[in-house]
């Protein structure tokens, strides 16, 4: 996908919502309510923005919503797009190079994950501090356009210090307000290729490695947005033990049932965060 490809996309969703955008927030698997409480708010269905793909997997709306949430102008894909549903690197980084375009400084990026760090239980968020890209291919492959980023990007701190400071305090006050125990750890994602879960013994190599969550996501976006030099912040609603670690099989609908149990939750925290950095 070029520059200018993003750029028409661009336009079109200005066409649609006027407002000055500054954060956006793409939902993972069965996070997709915190969208249904944007204020104000206008929905594009993917298909009708040029040259968006469309989400297939259950969980994703496949809509992008911009509106208020915490009185902050928001951008929100309720629905990503996975390598693992056929599309190119292009395809799946073609959203945040959108938001890059338009001008957007901040990114949410959440997902929904397998835990490999016993601190970490299902139902429980990870703050994402840092990530593995075990997708086997970096999205940056290929020409660069200098318009997006240079050639070579630093991946230093891809999560942005302060955004993950400003997490972990609204955190505490929901904890605090809830008087329940802290409700968001901190860890390394491991992104992985999918569509399979992983094998125990994959988990225990990706353990080894200093991986405390698995999924299917979020690091070629990271990675592309890093690229434009946007401030990022990962948050993974930890889902299931992964494989090797419980007796129960994995599947997609114990994925959903999870996220819809923290939902609450998540969405408070969102609302704080989105309210802070926007």
């Amino acid at each position: 996908m070029s520059y200018e490809n993003a750029l028409e996309a661009a336009a079109y969703i200005r066409s649609k919502y006027a407002g000055e955008v500054k954060t956006a927030v793409v939902l993972g698997s069965g996070l997709g309510a915190f969208a249904d409480e944007v204020e104000n708010a206008v929905r594009i269905p993917y298909e009708e923005i040029p040259h968006f793909a469309t989400s297939t997997v259950e969980g994703h709306a496949g809509q992008l919503v911009l509106g208020e949430a915490a009185g902050v102008p928001v951008a929100v894909q309720q629905g990503r797009f996975h390598y693992y549903e056929g599309y190119d690197m292009q395809q799946v980084m073609f959203p945040v190079r959108t938001f890059g375009v338009m001008g957007i400084k901040n990114l949410v990026l959440t997902n929904a994950a397998g835990s490999l760090n016993v601190d970490l239980p299902q139902g429980s968020l990870m703050l994402i501090r840092d990530h593995l890209n075990m997708l086997g291919v970096n999205p940056l492959r290929g020409p660069n356009d200098k318009r997006f980023g240079p050639r070579f990007p630093d991946m230093s701190e891809v999560y942005d210090p302060e955004f993950r400071a400003i997490a972990e305090e609204e955190a505490a006050g929901i904890a605090s307000d809830r008087n329940e125990k802290n409700i968001l750890g901190s860890g390394v994602y491991c992104a992985l290729s999918g569509p399979t879960y992983e094998t125990p013994a994959e988990i225990r190599m990706y353990t080894s490695l200093g991986a405390d969550a698995v999924g299917m996501s979020t690091v070629p976006e990271a990675i592309a947005a890093r690229h434009q030099g946007m401030r990022i912040l990962g948050i993974s609603c930890i889902t299931n033990l992964a494989a090797g670690l419980s007796d129960e099989p994995i599947n997609h609908e114990e994925v959903m049932e999870t996220g819809a149990l923290v939902s609450s939750v998540f969405k408070e925290l969102l609302r704080r965060i989105v309210s802070r950095i926007g």
